[in-house]
């Protein structure tokens, strides 16, 4: 039988060699990184330009291994040392002066900052973390010259805090946030001590973020005593700022790790903005009528007279007519005109005077001819 040397033929046998290919090529294949993998999997590290500055001056802060195009924070913290954190939360760093920074597409970055005393005495470090999404930190050591050095807080060794239960906020909002007071709750929780040592008076730290922001950290201490393999029910105030309102979240940490973040939806105070309305109604109000008076108090005055008393009214038809002038009526059909003038006027009727533009002299005359214009 002769082998076919057609088209069908040799499309079947490339087909036959692109998948033995495929085949081969598949295991180098899965091998190969994802793109921003190693920034991704690597642990993130922060270097500095110079290990010691003064207040006043700047370095230079470079990273790698972090997550592609991510929002870095870099602050200059107190009190703290590489490899224990932030002791004293963000209130141990200078956070007026810190700078953020994004990430290039391999999570790398470097960013220039200026040098700035912290609230708390050194050790200190430069302390880069996340802002959004998931959260990392890095710290490298540095020492601000002329700043106040002191030992560290000791800590206590071999407690360990967990969370037993979920957490969650109690408590309600009285009529006076409606006016713009800080709203407040309770964080309530339970911790048990999963390690080999008691754990007294523990002292957390109570995050509040709103939206995308960072959290800004407040500690908060519970008094007691926690035994190894005991639990507590643990209850931590939280409150916000005056005025405040929209979706808040509310994040608990003890030492380095967040053990637990609670949603927190606040809503509008409609009391201040019903306040305002009330207000951009009353005092245009106001305002026009302490104008008419003071209008009505410096306009001009007419003399008074006794007409003028008191409120004007309008005439009454009767007080109209009363005030018309009569006319006077001729002799009755049975009187003569001699009989009525030496009669004189009946009692109680009423002359009416001469008008002044009429005259006996001047009054027309039946026989008085009239001309009209010139003849």
């Amino acid at each position: 039988m002769s082998r076919q040397t057609g088209p069908a033929s040799l499309r079947r046998r490339s087909h036959r060699w692109a998948a033995a290919l495929l085949v081969a090529l598949l295991p180098a294949l899965l091998l190969l990184p994802a793109p921003g993998a190693r920034a991704a999997d690597g642990k993130p590290a922060v270097t500095l330009s110079e290990q010691q500055a003064g207040k006043g001056g700047d370095i230079t802060v470079k990273g790698t291994g972090w997550r592609p195009n991510t929002l870095l924070m870099m602050l200059i913290c107190g009190q703290s040392a590489p490899g224990t954190g932030v002791i004293g939360g963000t209130n141990s760093c200078a956070n007026a002066d810190g700078r953020a920074v994004t990430t290039d597409a391999k999570g790398a970055f470097s960013k220039k900052m200026p040098v700035s005393e912290p609230p708390r005495p050194c050790p200190c470090v430069v302390h880069v973390a996340t802002v959004t999404g998931e959260q990392a930190a890095a710290d490298a050591g540095f020492v601000v010259a002329g700043h106040p050095v002191a030992p560290l807080p000791e800590q206590t060794e071999g407690g360990k805090l967990a969370v037993l239960a979920t957490t969650r906020l109690e408590g309600d909002s009285g009529i006076l946030t409606w006016f713009g007071a800080p709203p407040s709750r309770q964080l309530v929780f339970t911790v048990g001590n999963l390690g080999s040592a008691p754990v007294k008076d523990p002292v957390f730290r109570v995050g509040t973020a709103h939206g995308v922001f960072a959290p800004q950290w407040e500690e908060r201490q519970w008094r007691g005593t926690i035994a190894p393999g005991r639990k507590a029910r643990i209850v931590l105030p939280v409150e916000l700022t005056a005025g405040a309102h929209g979706d808040y979240r509310i994040s608990l940490r003890y030492g380095t790790k967040t053990l637990a973040e609670q949603p927190w939806g606040v809503g509008l105070p409609w009391g201040v903005t019903l306040f305002w309305i009330l207000l951009c109604v009353v005092v245009p109000a106001a305002v026009f009528r302490i104008g008419m008076a003071i209008v009505d108090k410096v306009r001009p005055r007419a003399a008074y007279t006794p007409a003028r008393a008191g409120r004007y009214r309008h005439p009454l038809p009767a007080d109209v007519t009363a005030r018309l002038p009569r006319l006077r009526r001729g002799p009755r059909a049975h009187e003569t005109p001699s009989t009525a003038s030496a009669a004189g006027p009946a009692p109680g009727a009423t002359t009416t005077a001469a008008l002044p533009w009429f005259t006996p002299d001047s009054a027309p005359s039946e026989n008085r001819p009239t001309t009209k214009g010139h003849s």
